[in-house]
């Protein structure tokens, strides 16, 4: 099970990555954050708008130096069969992040996201920092469709917190003030947020 504040577990198994099926593990993407996103099952319903929401905001992701990875446990081939099928008819063609393979479903297993009885994962988020400590956990029910432009905000958040030394109140923003993790410092935030 991932635990906030831990690191993540390790993985290295079949992806797609420019088209072509290779072997990825996690420290292939070392001095990056990550976003691991976990999906239900390719040639579905909510996944293709989910990943298609991710492929538009890669250059926001790619900006901030985070690795972007979509997990499901299908094989590469049916990942790359996906990939090759338009958008218009449910298709994820166009899409660039790695599509990784977790047809035994260890990886969702011990990201604590495997739904046994359905036998896909749920809809998890797990937003790692550079050293693979997880920083942010999510996970939605196989129904509910996810908003990707709050995983952004969440990774910029984490860099502030990373270089500013301060924490992000609520609804916290990239070029909006963060605070001192101290009672001075919420005082301080709420007298200036007035």
């Amino acid at each position: 099970m991932v635990i906030i504040g831990q690191q993540a577990p390790a993985f290295s198994c079949d992806a797609i990555v420019n088209n072509q099926i290779k072997h990825v593990s996690l420290a292939d993407f070392s001095n990056q954050y990550k976003l691991l996103f976990f999906y239900p099952l390719n040639f579905t319903f909510v996944c293709p708008t989910e990943l298609h929401a991710l492929q538009k905001h890669l250059p926001a992701f790619a900006a901030r130096n985070t690795a972007v990875m979509a997990i499901s446990v299908d094989s590469p081939y049916s990942h790359l069969a996906w990939l090759n099928t338009p958008k218009t008819t449910g298709g994820i063609a166009g899409i660039t992040f790695p599509l990784i393979a977790d047809i035994n479903k260890e990886l969702a297993r011990s990201y604590g996201v495997l739904n046994e009885a359905a036998g896909v994962a749920l809809r998890g988020v797990f937003l790692l920092d550079k050293n693979n400590v997880v920083q942010h956990a999510s996970i939605n029910n196989l129904a509910l469709g996810r908003n990707v432009e709050e995983f952004v905000r969440l990774v910029d958040a984490l860099k502030h917190v990373e270089t500013a030394g301060e924490v992000c109140p609520a609804g916290w923003q990239e070029g909006k003030k963060g605070m001192k993790p101290t009672q001075e410092g919420l005082k301080t935030y709420f007298g200036a947020a007035q």
